[in-house]
């Protein structure tokens, strides 16, 4: 316990990748994953600002999440090519700061985000005349705005613990980022309570988020069901379906994940599950609300339209 690391203050970062041809089919399989996720979030946010029929509420907050998805990938992945191209896995205490001080404002605020997303479905179906009046302007940036600020002032309580306490002398974290959990097995004091604040953060942020969206699309789909209009009832439930799939590929693993006791978990499980709620749905989120949104596909056919006599 006493082992202090007095030559170096730099962690290692163990990463994602062996390394062996496995390793390089995955690195290039995740960079094109990468690639695709900045293609499609800038697509989308750059989409939404063009074409003035989705300047609606529900595009507003949508625009945010491929925002906050474009930092999340972004955060992790460009760190985990460069170890992995020039095999130099050191990061500094500082860089692991500000890695993990993104990673979770991202995770946090998008959490949040998706509830509000949620909230916005279930007004809009279950309430549609009080729609313009409850989803206004003002109650969108609100709501994106606490979002941002409630997942930078958790995500600062959290980086100053983990810049703040001492380490060991094996500076190895066994992952391809700074995951602050991951981080506490190589702190050289006794981190239990710390662990209860981190319980309580996954709660607050993440499974009563997730309780509230579960609970709006029970109403909304009870709504649903007593509708008499087929064609609205195939518009609400598509919409809700986008929604759904979206917030269990990032729900799930993330709450399994930092729910759980440290002695159930492994390196080898955390690196996986990670893999889908930071590389994964940043990727899948605008392939699956473009997919699924006849007005998204509707709306990229127009700028299509518009832009090409520009380039003739």
């Amino acid at each position: 316990m006493g082992n202090y690391n007095q030559t170096s203050t730099d962690f290692i970062l163990l990463g994602l990748f062996p390394s062996s041809r496995t390793g390089l089919f995955l690195f290039i399989l995740i960079g094109f994953i990468f690639l695709m996720a900045l293609v499609g979030n800038l697509s989308m946010i750059l989409l939404i600002f063009l074409d003035i029929r989705l300047h609606k509420p529900m595009y507003f907050l949508l625009s945010q999440l491929s925002l906050m998805d474009l930092n999340y990938i972004s955060t992790t992945v460009p760190k985990m090519a460069y170890d992995f191209l020039f095999a130099n896995k050191s990061i500094s205490i500082i860089g692991c700061g500000i890695q993990s001080f993104f990673f979770l404002t991202m995770a946090c605020a998008e959490g949040l985000l998706l509830a509000s997303m949620a909230y916005d479905r279930y007004v809009a179906i279950c309430f549609p005349l009080h729609y313009p009046i409850r989803i206004s302007r003002k109650v969108c940036i609100l709501m994106i705005t606490g979002s941002w600020i409630m997942g930078s002032i958790n995500s600062c309580a959290h980086t100053t613990y983990i810049l703040s306490i001492p380490y060991c002398q094996s500076r190895s974290i066994n992952h391809f980022f700074c995951d602050v959990t991951v981080m506490l097995t190589i702190a050289c004091i006794d981190t239990t309570v710390y662990e209860y604040t981190v319980f309580l953060s996954t709660t607050l942020f993440l499974l009563l988020p997730f309780i509230g969206i579960a609970f709006s699309y029970g109403r909304v789909l009870l709504a649903v069901y007593c509708m008499n209009s087929a064609e609205g009832k195939k518009k609400a439930y598509s919409t809700c379906s986008t929604h759904l799939t979206v917030v269990s590929f990032y729900y799930a693993p993330f709450v399994y994940t930092y729910l759980r006791p440290r002695f159930l978990r492994t390196p080898t499980e955390d690196k996986v599950l990670a893999v889908f709620y930071i590389i994964l749905t940043p990727m899948l989120n605008p392939i699956i609300y473009s997919l699924r949104n006849k007005e998204v596909i509707g709306a990229l056919r127009r700028v299509t339209q518009r832009i090409s006599p520009m380039k003739m």
